[in-house]
């Protein structure tokens, strides 16, 4: 399967120019240091139109080249977490930029600090301002949640080696771990790619040698949550946070209503969920799902989706959204932007990252399924967001987790509802099987994650957590979520999920992204019955490259949706309960 390429920025780690390059970035991270001061970029300095100007278009222009180093080193930390020569210039990258995180919040203090008089005089005078307006009336947000500008220096040259230095660590351990599966070792990534596996004598065994390897862990890896959300919980609250969820409220761009109201709909449908889960059980011929049931096949593809099947479909059903949509998957795969394939000291999952220009890298761990095909897909659709924001600068771009997921999801739909369209019988079922699996993650188990995560910072609050503690939080998660539809826990998955050590909260935007995603797609198959599918597109495109620009709010009010109203998301999640009952009605044919 194909690796992505990375010879386009630097032959290799020991290339030269790199060297050269980080020198650079070096001095100009110390150059837009002594221009910060030069200019007065503090609390209660005066904002004049030209010290606006020079220092967002020097941040601009710093965070352009740490972008593309950065992009280069993470290609090699991910994809081998025991090359050290990456890891020493990864550490070396980590060291150069923290003095960012500071001047980041000078910046904020700076901009916050303007009334609306000020705000209006400064956009009327300087271009530069008006460009970045969204970012300067988010300032004032911000700033109210700042401690004093040397606990921010202080806080932000301390996490990597607090909460950062546990977060990698979690990071290296699970990349390298390794459970004993039918006497054999298999890399802990192995162990859950079984889970999918048709035997379930194979899925089960798999599930215990997971389990069974996590366990020798533990202490290390409660030691890594200890340290994360103990770092984040003290500083939530000496930034005045209300609450452990409100800093992730503000970062990803919404207020307390819209999270209420999606997650009370989310709630309503969770018996829908239970239904799905038991159909799925009777298919399996049991009463109620084991946790290594979760992720088995139901049905049959008469396709066998290997890589290369995969890439050929994406394209083709991009194609037939729109030629640009098309021409774009073309490119990324012609130009080699993938790393496919699975193998060890590779990292889990699937992510994309920013390149260069409106150039992406993607990497997944590909098996021969429907679902490897949608994660294709959907990865596919973060690039092709990069390929809208690439004519903006750093700070215009900036993209709450909400919004980012926009187009994976739109992407993602594109596909599974092209597969769902033609399938019969057994066809069917299997993309019945692929689309809910999928939701049933997005909806199901990321609420039992919120909850876990909201009760953990509860009981951390009072002092560290031991093993058991966190294993019982887990389990109470998901007995809250899964119901009786589920037998069996899975009490280590804090240690599977990589989210849990880096931003709070990381989980219930892919929740927004998929019901926001679904609403809009419905909102597409509308304009298309009408003929107006071209105007869509062009709104749609719009909407993306608008993400770092205006608010989720904002944005949605484009289409006409009210984020605070239940009817939206109650609309986005009766596409799934339709799903529901067409599987419901499958497998008792």
């Amino acid at each position: 399967m194909p690796r992505w390429r990375t010879d386009d920025l630097y032959a290799s780690l020991n290339d030269p120019q790199l060297d050269q390059d980080l020198s650079a970035l070096a001095s100009d991270v110390q150059a837009l240091e002594t221009l910060f001061d030069t200019h007065g970029v503090r609390a209660g300095s005066p904002v004049t139109p030209g010290a606006v100007d020079a220092a967002l278009g020097e941040l601009n222009a710093v965070l352009t080249r740490l972008g593309r180093v950065r992009a280069f080193v993470y290609a090699f930390v991910t994809t081998d977490s025991r090359d050290e020569a990456a890891q020493a210039r990864m550490a070396a990258l980590t060291t150069l930029s923290l003095p960012l995180g500071p001047l980041g919040s000078r910046l904020t203090a700076w901009l916050g600090g303007l009334d609306d008089a000020a705000l209006t005089h400064l956009l009327e005078s300087s271009e530069v301002a008006r460009a970045h307006e969204h970012r300067l009336r988010r300032a004032a947000e911000l700033a109210r949640y700042q401690m004093t500008p040397p606990e921010e220096d202080l806080a932000a040259r301390l996490h990597p080696a607090s909460g950062g230095g546990w977060s990698k660590l979690h990071g290296n351990v699970s990349s390298t771990l390794t459970g004993e599966y039918r006497s054999q070792r298999l890399p802990v990534t192995a162990l859950r790619a079984l889970a999918s596996d048709p035997d379930a004598g194979v899925r089960e065994d798999a599930y215990h040698a997971e389990v069974a390897a996590w366990k020798t862990q533990e202490t290390v890896l409660t030691a890594c949550m200890n340290g994360v959300k103990g770092e984040a919980g003290t500083l939530a609250a000496r930034r005045g946070f209300t609450d452990v969820v409100a800093p992730s409220l503000l970062s990803n761009g919404i207020d307390r209503e819209t999270l209420d109201a999606m997650q009370a709909a989310v709630i309503r449908a969770l018996p829908d969920f239970r239904r799905y889960f038991r159909a799925k059980a009777r298919h399996l011929g049991k009463t109620q799902l084991d946790w290594w049931d979760l992720f088995a096949p139901v049905g049959q593809s008469d396709t066998h989706w290997d890589y290369a099947a995969g890439e050929a479909f994406v394209e083709r059903q991009f194609r037939a959204y729109s030629p640009a949509l098309g021409d774009f998957a073309a490119r990324a795969f012609g130009e080699r932007w993938i790393d496919a394939g699975p193998r060890d000291g590779k990292r889990s999952g699937a992510f994309c990252m920013k390149w260069q220009g409106a150039d992406s890298r993607i990497l997944m761990n590909h098996d021969p399924s429907l679902d490897s095909v949608s994660t294709l897909a959907h990865e596919l659709g973060h690039a092709y967001h990069n390929v809208q924001l690439a004519p903006l600068d750093p700070l215009q771009q900036e993209t709450p987790m909400t919004l980012a997921e926009t187009a994976s999801i739109f992407c993602e739909t594109i596909i599974q509802n092209a597969a769902l369209a033609t399938a019969q019988g057994d066809e069917r079922l299997y993309v019945l099987e692929t689309q809910l699996m999928g939701h049933a993650q997005v909806v199901v188990d990321i609420h039992s994650r919120f909850l876990f995560e909201k009760a953990v910072f509860e009981r951390r609050a009072a002092g560290d957590l031991n093993p058991s503690d966190l294993n019982t939080l887990m389990i109470q998660a998901q007995r809250d979520t899964y119901g009786d539809a589920l037998n069996t826990s899975h009490p280590y998955m804090w240690a599977v999920k990589p989210h849990y050590y880096g931003r709070s909260f990381y989980n219930y935007p892919y929740t927004f992204g998929l019901l926001f995603g679904l609403g809009l797609y419905a909102q597409y198959e509308q304009a298309r019955a009408q003929g107006q599918e071209a105007d869509f597109q062009a709104r749609y495109d719009a909407l993306l490259a608008a993400t770092g620009q205006a608010t989720p709010l904002d944005l949605a009010a484009r289409f006409g949706i009210d984020l605070h109203a239940p009817d939206f998301w109650e609309g986005s999640l009766n596409v799934i309960r339709r799903q529901i009952d067409a599987y419901e009605a499958t497998t008792q044919a």
